[in-house]
């Protein structure tokens, strides 16, 4: 009896301008880049999944933007909150921080719910959990009356201090049951004080969920029938005659989540929330996998795709934090540190009413894209990378799809006549690399220098479709050493993707007060019950393998408002004392501090979904035709120099090569500058030293 080959795993990362999918053939990574779909991702990643197997059944691990995409359009669903009375306008109140103090045209963001779908209910919770009133069963009814009238597609429920007792809260969850409305229940997604963010994090969740829903199960039946449906007829009809029943097998879709790890589809459907970053998170994911095979351990993960660029700072391992805003609101579950600007490849380059050139965040996206992508008809970044001679038109995308430098031209110097402006071409480009330059410096800035890190310390690991464009730059502006290139930077995201664990984040406010020695007792009772909730879910969602715990605790100052997330070890006071040290200059050593969230990380390596990083290696070689140009005339810094053009395939590992050059490969190109080296080192990576 003929052996069943085990699925294929595949990883897909939609992105704004591409959709990255890689997957392991016979021992070896192969990737690939199809354009995206904007109005249906899932219609890019189907086509793409045509194109890489011919099996009954796969295993798909998905990178995401749609909740991103769902909030920054506000495309959500019509979301009721249900909160304690009184607080129905805490979502709107918010914090009392300002953004901007002097702009006296300062525009608010508008909460998700508005007013008349924002329900109060006659209940109260003691901030040490006590009950101090129950809603009735007449007021329930009520409640339950006035949602239904409202009509909403989606309940938020987060009631006062329902952290340190879910009884009220559970109350008011079994009474709207009956309305078979999805619900989303505070306790549930994030059991921590701060009711603004909490209530803002469960109203996110709200907000999103039906969309999300919708098009995972969307993305599941297509894959069963446009996929594998047509994969069973193909292997009875076309499989040199052979015959065989049609495979039961069913594709099976788990998610990237923001906390850098992958989960379930059901979970991910539950909990959007969870996976708002869930593209970017597989790229950091990816960078520290890349770098560790080259040997290093500190990085900063530069991420520059076709609509905005992500940065990372890395110190052996990937730190998270539950701080982050998208879209301009609160999300407090945990995620990868990443800071975001809307600076990508298809940025779009304009001139202010005072005539200063600006560039992005809007973009030009996969539809229409780029002048060069033979639609689009306003300048972006690729297109000046174009004009400066940075891109190779004839090495685009492994040579599959040529880039049109004649259209670039035409449409680039009209646009500059319509906007009267007496730039040429060159001067142009010029300054909208520049001044993309100086958006995405100042974004590493943000995660280095703000925070106490010198980023001489560390190196920066470019990827993304455009990252090898424009890191060399960064890195000199910053002083950063190296640059690392991996192997297959214009999927990295992917690639990360591909090799997570399964990943689920736990938490619970305790607020203990502290002086000289740790509540050890309390601390184990806490964390063995937020263990067994993670091998619970673990069970119930099949995964196979034993969970890795990780344990921390958020820990401030007593009558601090913002708190230091620290690894539990016997010796934790000290640890926090030392990091405030580092981070903000000084210490209190005799003060009382607070543990206010214990958090616990639970990982598992699943056998069905896991891969690892040892398929990540050289990349296999793609064929460009021949004859193509070895040099070229490519603007750096005002300056037209000859320069060399190599594939990076045709490398020799190990040989040391100088700049100014350009490397080309299917899924990105790297501009080397002068006074600078490079070589393919033996994990497959590209290393440039400054």
């Amino acid at each position: 009896m003929q052996r069943r080959q085990p699925p294929l795993r595949i990883a897909i990362d939609t992105g704004g301008t591409f959709t990255d999918c890689v997957w392991t053939e016979a021992g070896r990574l192969r990737m690939l880049k199809v354009f995206s779909t904007p109005t249906d991702p899932s219609k890019a990643i189907v086509e793409a999944i045509r194109q890489i197997t011919r099996q009954d059944d796969f295993i798909l691990l998905h990178g995401t933007t749609v909740g991103t995409n769902t909030l920054l359009q506000r495309k959500g669903a019509r979301t009721a909150l249900v909160t304690t009375q009184g607080f129905e306008d805490v979502i709107e109140i918010g914090r009392q921080a300002r953004p901007k103090l002097y702009d006296f045209f300062f525009e608010r963001i508008q909460p998700l719910v508005p007013n008349n779908l924002r329900f109060g209910i006659n209940e109260r919770t003691a901030s040490d959990g006590e009950i101090l009133t129950t809603p009735s069963n007449e007021e329930l009814k009520a409640l339950v009356q006035r949602i239904s009238a409202a009509k909403p597609e989606s309940i938020a429920i987060s009631l006062l201090f329902s952290f340190a007792n879910t009884s009220n809260e559970l109350a008011v969850a079994n009474s709207l049951q009956s309305l078979s409305i999805p619900l989303s229940i505070s306790h549930q997604i994030l059991p921590e004080f701060r009711e603004y963010e909490r209530t803002s994090t469960v109203v996110i969740n709200a907000y999103l969920q039906p969309v999300m829903e919708r098009y995972l199960c969307n993305l599941e039946q297509s894959c069963r029938r446009d996929v594998a449906g047509n994969v069973s007829t193909h292997s009875r009809t076309a499989r040199m005659g052979a015959t065989r029943p049609p495979s039961n097998s069913a594709p099976r879709i788990f998610v990237m989540q923001s906390s850098g790890g992958i989960t379930a589809l059901s979970t991910a459907a539950r909990e959007p929330v969870r996976t708002v970053l869930s593209g970017p998170a597989g790229g950091a994911v990816g960078a520290i996998a890349t770098a560790r095979a080259s040997g290093f351990k500190s990085i900063i993960a530069f991420d520059m795709g076709g609509t905005s660029t992500d940065v990372s700072l890395v110190e052996g391992e990937i730190k998270t934090a539950n701080d982050a805003q998208i879209a301009g609101l609160p999300i407090s579950v945990r995620m990868l540190d990443i800071h975001t600007v809307g600076a990508g490849g298809g940025s779009l380059a304009r001139f202010d009413a005072a005539g200063v050139l600006r560039v992005g965040p809007e973009s030009a996206g996969a539809d229409p894209g780029p002048i060069c992508y033979g639609r689009g008809t306003q300048p972006t970044v690729t297109d000046a990378n174009l004009l400066l001679g940075r891109l190779q038109p004839a090495r685009f995308l492994g040579g599959n799809f040529t880039l049109d430098l004649e259209r670039t031209r035409r449409l680039t110097q009209h646009w500059l006549k319509k906007q009267s402006s007496t730039l040429s071409l060159e001067k142009f480009a010029a300054g909208v690399v520049r001044v993309v330059n100086a958006t995405m410096e100042k974004a590493i800035r943000v995660v280095s220098i703000e925070r106490g890190r010198d980023p001489r310390n560390f190196a920066l690991v470019a990827f993304g479709g455009a990252g090898g464009l424009h890191a060399c730059a960064l890195a000199e502006a910053l002083r950063i050493p190296q640059v690392i290139v991996p192997a297959f930077p214009g999927a990295l995201s992917a690639v990360g993707i591909l090799a997570s664990d399964v990943v689920k984040d736990y938490s619970r406010t305790v607020l203990w007060r502290v002086s000289g020695t740790l509540p050890q007792a309390g601390l184990i009772r806490e964390f063995k019950a937020l263990e067994r909730n993670a091998a619970r879910d673990f069970r119930d969602e099949s995964w196979q393998g034993t969970p890795k715990f990780h344990r921390s605790v958020d820990i401030r100052y007593r009558g601090q408002g913002y708190e230091l997330n620290i690894p539990l070890t016997p010796d934790l006071l000290n640890d926090f004392e030392r990091e405030h040290q580092r981070r903000y200059g000084y210490r209190h050593p005799n003060r009382e501090v607070e543990l206010v969230t214990l958090r616990l990380r639970a990982t598992v390596k699943d056998k069905r979904t896991h891969v690892g990083t040892a398929a990540v290696g050289r990349p296999g070689r793609v064929k460009l035709g021949s004859r193509l140009q070895a040099e070229a005339q490519v603007a750096f810094d005002g300056k037209k120099l000859k320069t060399k053009i190599y594939a990076r395939e045709e490398l020799d590992p190990g040989k040391r090569y100088s700049g100014p050059a350009i490397i080309t490969e299917y899924s990105a190109t790297t501009v080397v500058p002068q006074r600078t080296t490079f070589h393919v080192d033996k994990a497959g990576n590209l290393v440039i030293s400054q």
